[in-house]
């Protein structure tokens, strides 16, 4: 069954059709990737998924039920988790803050003035469990805004982790990273993946990362669906190559 679904979506700004009619599906379980040029439409569907923006036509369903009219915030509450593009954290605040932040939210504490000794042994019991979900832990104590981009990144997926979803929807995860910092980030939702059965779609330009990580791939160009497979045949569609990849793409290379 898939757990999430896109029928015939779409989104024009004035004249210009941003996304055209795409229809997809993603099975629980899955890691799928969306590629595409830049001005392909990829974060324009990450904002119709996520409930950023409301599509011209076209629906979305999620876990089968149709929440097109739902609001970001219901989208979260029912188990959809999304990052971006620009890295959103606290920079003045340690990476335990955020995560504290994060996780009273999705326990529906974010406007108690105080909690009580239960609830608050149970928010610090879920801080360290993210924490080490994301092998943050020694780093808990330092500013957010001091970090590494590749561990202010790790930061914001734990934040999203922290809601405890079903979908996670990655915006370039590994954008402006180098070698060891997007192997890092990589192993991270490797991890996620697998071992959490987490359901995953991720944007993501750097090809390496794409062919090793997802299960299968999606590819828009000019807003439109061009093509849908696993990376060995996404690797030798000749349209894709055409549009995104300009040569043959080696499928599982690392």
């Amino acid at each position: 069954m898939s757990l999430l679904e896109v029928r015939g979506l779409a989104k024009s700004f004035g004249s210009l059709a941003a996304v055209r009619g795409v229809s997809l599906a993603v099975a629980a379980g899955e890691l799928r990737a969306v590629i595409g040029p830049n001005g392909a439409g990829k974060t324009t569907f990450f904002n119709l998924i996520s409930g950023a923006i409301r599509p011209s036509s076209g629906s979305v369903h999620f876990d089968g039920a149709d929440i097109t009219a739902l609001l970001a915030w219901r989208r979260a509450a029912r188990g959809m988790a999304r990052t971006f593009q620009v890295t959103e954290i606290f920079p003045e605040l340690t990476v335990a803050e955020n995560l504290r932040i994060a996780v009273e939210v999705a326990a529906g504490l974010r406007l108690r003035p105080w909690l009580g000794r239960a609830g608050a042994s149970r928010i610090a019991a879920g801080v360290e469990e993210i924490l080490e979900l994301a092998d943050l832990a020694g780093k808990a104590g330092r500013l957010a805004g001091e970090l590494a981009h590749g561990d202010q990144r790790a930061t914001e997926i734990a934040m999203a982790l922290a809601l405890r979803p079903r979908l996670l929807l990655l915006d370039e995860p590994t954008a402006g990273m180098g070698e060891q910092e997007t192997f890092a980030v990589t192993q991270l939702i490797r991890r996620l993946h697998r071992e959490r059965a987490l359901t995953i779609v991720l944007i993501e330009h750097d090809m390496r990362v794409v062919f090793h990580l997802a299960d299968r791939i999606a590819v828009l160009d000019q807003g439109a669906l061009i093509a849908d497979g696993t990376p060995a045949e996404i690797a030798a569609n000749p349209a894709v190559q055409a549009a995104y990849l300009g040569q043959p793409a080696e499928a599982g290379a690392a």
